[in-house]
């Protein structure tokens, strides 16, 4: 692990604890070199499937591609970063559960929507925006329309 300060290599582990969602531990450590501290943390490798785009082009799954899009979705809303790692992570969880090789684009945008909406509708429909390429006031009234009607259902069976 290389220090952020100045990229030396030698570094010692001061503290290891387990991080708040139990699935990734937090090191805290100290370069040997400059003598500043950072913390590193560490996640179990997990087998997630292949994504494959419109263009039938395939693409490993990357968090970081993800978190990116949802981020931008959820810019200037009242959104924590604890709450976008989270979404994150049932996503992967999702995607892990599924057990599927290979998921088109389209599923995995339509489980971040799903998600989105739950957390803040103002930025699921930037996301949709991009995700479903909206041109038109029209498409944001639908959007807004099927999220009305959906609240509607679950209002009902309750």
């Amino acid at each position: 692990m290389r220090c952020p300060y100045c990229a030396d290599e030698a570094n010692r582990v001061i503290d290891s604890r387990l991080g708040k969602d139990g699935l990734e531990i937090r090191r805290r450590r100290e370069c040997l070199e400059c003598g500043r501290r950072f913390t590193t943390r560490e996640r179990v490798e997990e087998v997630l499937p292949k994504v494959v785009k419109r263009d039938e082009r395939r693409e490993d799954y990357d968090r970081t591609k993800l978190h990116t899009g949802i981020q931008r979705a959820c810019e200037k809303r009242p959104i924590s970063v604890l709450a976008i790692e989270r979404l994150l992570d049932r996503i992967e969880k999702r995607l892990q559960e599924s057990g599927e090789r290979e998921v088109s684009s389209r599923y995995l945008g339509q489980h971040v929507m799903e998600e989105l909406i739950r957390l803040d509708a103002m930025a699921a429909a930037r996301f949709a925006s991009v995700f479903d390429g909206f041109e038109k006031a029209e498409d944001y009234a639908r959007f807004f329309a099927a999220i009305g009607e959906r609240a509607a259902g679950e209002i009902d069976e309750s």
